[in-house]
């Protein structure tokens, strides 16, 4: 049996999953361990609570992807069984419901039967799944793909927090994190947003803003219960 190539759309996922992984693993374990050297000097407590939420986290991300790409891929597949029964049951409302869509873009309508024709024929039903629902019946994105792709990316985001907290002189240890997440957050915004098409500009900032929110908070928060815990 032929091996069916990964498309380009597949792969991109893939890749998305990655670096979301990695930017959660990155913005998660620097809340963390941000928070708990807010209450402790303890370089050791500060590092065990980093690998437990490198852990912890590793572990929920690759079962969230897991469960939200099978969840996806099963919404894909009634709809493409719901298609299946239209074509069978009404072809010509398919038909005209995809040469609508092709008018709307402002070509001809003998153009637009035409195409449609020349569609339908070659495959209706992936035809009429795309112009419906907007994805490729052979393009479903491998929820374990995306698992795995999960399982080792945040792991490595986590890396940097975590080296970072635990390295630096205690002195600057908490700046130098703070600096090291926000240069990592810029990377993975800059490539989340090249791979979505969306602004990066934005997107770059987005994931600035939220990670230093997180830091923050989460120090403020570790800080308060240092000074009760030693009150």
């Amino acid at each position: 049996m032929k091996k069916r190539k990964t498309s380009l759309a597949q792969k991109i996922n893939i890749l998305r999953a990655s670096v979301m992984g990695s930017n959660d693993g990155i913005l998660s374990v620097a809340g963390i361990v941000i928070g708990v050297a807010g209450a402790t000097t303890d370089s050791f407590s500060i590092f065990i609570s980093g690998i437990a939420g490198m852990i912890a986290g590793t572990v929920s991300m690759a079962m969230g992807e897991y469960v939200s790409v099978n969840t996806e891929k099963d919404s894909q597949r009634r709809a493409v069984m719901r298609q299946k029964n239209a074509l069978k049951s009404n072809y010509d409302e398919e038909f005209n419901f995809v040469k609508n869509k092709y008018k709307s873009t402002g070509i001809s309508d003998e153009l637009a039967n035409k195409a449609t024709t020349e569609m339908m024929n070659k495959d209706a039903l992936v035809t009429t799944v795309r112009e419906r629902f907007g994805f490729n019946v052979n393009e479903f994105t491998s929820p374990y793909a995306a698992a795995i792709a999960s399982m080792i990316s945040f792991p490595t985001g986590s890396v940097l927090p975590l080296l970072a907290i635990t390295l630096f002189p205690p002195k600057i240890k908490i700046i130098a994190t703070f600096i090291a997440v926000v240069i990592a957050l810029s990377i993975t915004g800059y490539v989340a947003a090249i791979l979505s098409h969306a602004n990066r500009f934005k997107s770059v900032a987005r994931n600035i803003i939220s990670g230093m929110l997180t830091m923050i908070v989460t120090y403020l928060i570790g800080l308060l219960v240092g000074i009760i815990s030693h009150g």
